[in-house]
């Protein structure tokens, strides 16, 4: 193994795999550095029931689409890990497992990427950062009021209910991952407590076909952030709560209150084990269900123009109302022995040395392009569009980046050559 690459990739996901397939397409030497082992966090940061939220048919990696026999279905954890890693075998690509990156940087004199790892010291002309954007679990710092007995997790530590002590639980965040682990500890009989936050939430299907079917035929899926109304401010916003579960089906938390799950509003503050709450459970799930209908609403819009023979399902109303505005809740009068947060993730790109970042550390880029020739990232949420941080839209932004890495590759290469034959020369 060599020192010097033409093209270094971090990160050994499906985002940075896409990126090393690409390349060999083009023929242009690189290196992989994955810190674990391939699809590390699908393997090993999510819970045993985990399973995708969009349908098989839209993992379309590079090269390498859905295999199986069941495209409208929805892969479960180890299902999608199987997929990854049989894409790397598809393939080969030069991937080192189990070597981390500590630091990149840019040495302003010869204008190469210097890369320190757990393996030595390395050199490249370009480097792809294909980390994603979920590093650092995020845990509130009222967390640490909490008792020292209650068990504290981050959703990406939980696995299934049977690992946790006796008692009720308390989520956390309703997000993905937080209305989903819920659902799965409510259906192991868990008395779940659960702080609903200002998430949205899709529908599953409506008129005949599951909505991504709908949103994939209305371009939602290739809407740019250009085009989108909230430009770069919809990179911070929570994905809608919807499940693959079961065949797939919606989340609606009013029907997990009819069955005994206990709801609140946002967590405002904790005193030993003593919460409160603000007063906008009724509000949050208003707004959830304002947003599932609107995106009804779009689809009954296409449907019409378009003059589509659709079925016509029952108008929704909700199953449940809160009585009152619950704002205080005792811990150990309500038996929980468990908070799980499912508050997310915050970035830390604190590894890479060079100025590229806003002053939340987001990297400034252009299609994953930043302003420091040879410097790219891939595999954020909303990249350039909806699809960026799925399966379905990985390969259009990889490509895009080859493109940018080819030419830049060119250009070293003639550089190259002509220092040679002017060394020759003289």
């Amino acid at each position: 193994m060599g020192s010097h690459y033409s093209v270094i990739i971090v990160g050994g996901g499906q985002a940075g795999l896409s990126v090393s397939y690409c390349l060999g397409q083009r023929q242009i030497d690189h290196i992989l550095f994955e810190q674990n082992q391939i699809a590390h966090s699908w393997r090993n940061k999510r819970w045993d029931s985990f399973c995708l939220v969009t349908p098989n048919w839209q993992c379309q990696l590079p090269g390498f689409s859905y295999p199986g026999d069941d495209p409208n279905g929805f892969m479960q954890k180890e299902q999608i890990v199987d997929y990854i890693e049989a894409y790397a075998r598809s393939f080969n690509p030069p991937v080192r497992e189990g070597v981390s990156v500590q630091r990149v940087r840019k040495n302003p004199i010869s204008d190469v990427f210097e890369v320190s790892t757990s393996i030595g010291d390395f050199s490249a002309d370009q480097i792809v950062v294909a980390t994603g954007g979920y590093h650092r679990p995020r845990i509130p710092g009222m967390a640490q009021r909490l008792p020292a007995e209650i068990c504290q997790l981050h959703s990406s530590e939980y696995k299934n209910p049977e690992s946790l002590a006796d008692g009720a639980v308390l989520v956390v965040g309703t997000g993905q991952s937080g209305c989903q682990i819920a659902e799965d500890l409510h259906l192991a009989g868990k008395q779940v407590h659960l702080c609903v936050g200002s998430a949205p939430r899709s529908p599953r299907q409506y008129r005949g076909k599951d909505v991504v079917d709908w949103l994939d035929q209305l371009g939602y899926y290739d809407l740019t952030i250009e085009d989108h109304p909230q430009k770069e401010q919809v990179r911070t916003k929570t994905n809608h709560y919807v499940t693959g579960r079961g065949g797939g089906r919606e989340i609606d938390l009013r029907h997990f209150a009819l069955e005994g799950m206990q709801l609140y509003g946002r967590l405002a503050d904790i005193r030993d084990a003593q919460l409160t709450f603000q007063p906008n459970l009724r509000e949050n799930l208003d707004q959830a269900d304002a947003v599932a209908e609107s995106i009804k609403g779009t689809i009954d819009a296409y449907i019409e123009k378009q003059h589509i023979d659709a079925p016509v399902d029952e108008p929704y109303s909700p199953a449940w109302e809160p009585a009152s505005e619950p704002t205080a809740l005792n811990l150990q009068t309500a038996n929980i022995s468990t908070v799980i947060w499912s508050i997310g993730y915050d970035m830390d790109y604190s590894w890479v040395e060079i100025p590229v970042f806003d002053g939340k550390g987001y990297p400034g880029h252009d299609r994953g392009v930043t302003g420091v020739k040879g410097l790219y990232f891939v595999g954020l949420p909303w990249l350039y569009t909806w699809g960026s941080g799925r399966f379905s839209g990985i390969a259009r932004d990889v490509r895009y980046v080859a493109d940018y890495i080819q030419a830049n590759h060119r250009v070293n290469v003639r550089s190259q050559l002509r220092f040679n034959e002017m060394a020759i020369g003289s």
